[in-house]
């Protein structure tokens, strides 16, 4: 209210002119238009409080919005899921090999977030948080090559699931929770001289799945 009282006051003053002591108003401060103009200047300063309103008010709502934007983006993340099973059509064996071999997981069921990549088989970590995976390899009967694939993080062995038949069907399962940081990679690993099976049935899979973040 001072600043707009102060306005008035030099919009007056900036008005009025002349010599000392014989002044001469070029408007007089009662006519219509020094009233119009008075007007005028008011309207401007609430015009200008309106329109600070107004950005104070669009910057709260970009605020919120990006405050959304970051919620979702943290709720995708933290939905993280998939499972596959070896074969993506048919049936066959997988191996035996030399040396050991990544497995390529590349019939996809579910992938959750797109943290498995069917391409490669590996699982990448988005957020640094405890997972759970689990594993099962199908073996069929043979006297003298076993079933087996081992579970690693980064470059590191964990776990290995493995099973020797000598006929018939069976399966070796296996199991773990694993604290990962962001980047880290899990797989599964085929042994080498072993091999594994997997037909319409989908016995042999690799899943996993985000138990909470940390």
């Amino acid at each position: 209210m001072g600043t707009t009282v102060f306005g008035l006051l030099l919009l007056g003053y900036c008005l009025c002119g002349g010599q000392a002591g014989k002044p001469t108003c070029v408007i007089s401060p009662h006519s219509q238009q020094y009233i119009q103009l008075v007007n005028l200047n008011v309207k401007m300063i609430y015009l200008q409080k309106e329109n600070e309103a107004q950005a104070k008010r669009l910057r709260e709502l970009e605020k919120q919005k990006s405050q959304v934007d970051i919620l979702k983006r943290q709720l995708q993340v933290k939905q993280v899921a998939f499972s596959a099973s070896l074969l993506a059509s048919g049936h066959g064996y997988t191996g035996p090999y030399k040396a050991h071999t990544n497995l390529v997981f590349r019939r996809v069921a579910t992938n959750i977030g797109n943290a498995y990549n069917p391409h490669t088989g590996v699982f990448t970590a988005p957020v640094r948080g405890v997972y759970h995976f689990q594993f099962y390899v199908s073996a069929y009967g043979h006297a003298s090559i076993a079933s087996s694939a081992m579970l690693v993080k980064n470059k590191e062995q964990i776990f290995m699931a493995y099973e020797h038949r000598k006929s018939g069907y069976g399966t070796a399962a296996n199991g773990v929770s694993l604290l990962l940081e962001v980047g880290d990679v899990v797989f599964l690993r085929l042994w080498h001289n072993t091999r594994i099976y997997d037909d319409s049935t989908r016995t042999s899979s690799f899943s996993g799945h985000l138990l909470f973040t940390m």
